[in-house]
């Protein structure tokens, strides 16, 4: 029987929180069961942290671009910065981008703005967009039936009625630990909804760890418990979910191991 391997479809192991021991972790997670991590950058100064963590270690791959925090500043030449950088075989997909309005650490004008481009760019670049969106459902949607690239909405925090819209435009849904919190009624709504060939798995980290791990840095390793989670929700083992989330990720990320 093949023991099944772990896909982290969402990372961000160029976190200050995983400073002291970076190397020694990645590289123990690989060791073990988890096969491939993507590690999306978030700003400017984590473009280049990302890609020389990809080019350390084999399986781990980057996603470049702005998120809606630092929506503030995207400059002029970012379409031609992110083009740059995706020509680059580690780099997967376009992301984190997206809109925040929880936050709105970047005025909402101007997230949009940075958005709508990078959604243009992934369409272009024939690349997924990893998407982010927080309080700002409307609007993410709008624009993504604007630009329809490729993508998955990750950490999704919304509605079996939001994630329904989202699948009919073709778009992959990511969980992660915060569907095994026990406030976590709407979600596991939604992720009884989603179709095996659209669900993907990711972990955050260093944030959402799952329950019981709550409140401790999240790392890949911890991904089970959210297997355990959803396969009890969709009335399937871990074993199957850790499974289809792989074939999921595989597919949507289309350049891994195409430089191999």
């Amino acid at each position: 029987m093949t023991i099944p391997t772990i896909f982290d479809s969402h990372a961000h192991y160029d976190d200050d929180r995983f400073d002291p021991d970076r190397e020694e972790l990645i590289s123990g997670l690989f060791s073990g069961p988890v096969e491939y991590i993507i590690n999306p950058a978030c700003d400017l100064a984590s473009f280049q942290k990302v890609l020389q963590l990809a080019h350390t270690f084999p399986r781990f791959y980057a996603a470049v671009g702005i998120h809606p925090h630092s929506a503030s500043e995207a400059e002029k030449d970012l379409e031609q910065t992110l083009a740059r950088l995706a020509t680059d075989p580690k780099v997967v997909a376009i992301g984190e981008i997206g809109l925040d309005y929880h936050y709105d650490f970047s005025p909402r004008p101007r997230q949009l703005e940075v958005f709508s481009r990078q959604l243009a760019l992934a369409k272009q670049l024939e690349l997924p967009a990893i998407i982010h969106s927080r309080e700002a459902t409307a609007d993410v949607l709008a624009l993504l039936d604007a630009h329809r690239p490729t993508g998955v909405v990750h950490c999704f925090s919304g509605s079996a009625e939001t994630a329904k819209e989202l699948l009919e435009m073709g778009y992959y849904i990511g969980f992660t630990g915060s569907v095994t919190f026990k406030n976590a009624r709407k979600l596991v709504e939604a992720a009884a909804v989603i179709p095996d060939d659209r669900l993907l798995i990711e972990t955050d980290a260093p944030y959402m760890a799952p329950e019981p791990y709550r409140g401790r840095r999240n790392d890949s390793s911890l991904i089970p418990a959210i297997a355990m989670r959803l396969a009890e929700i969709r009335g399937a083992t871990p074993d199957e979910i850790l499974r289809i989330t792989r074939e999921n990720a595989l597919r949507l990320f289309s350049r891994i191991g195409a430089e191999i």
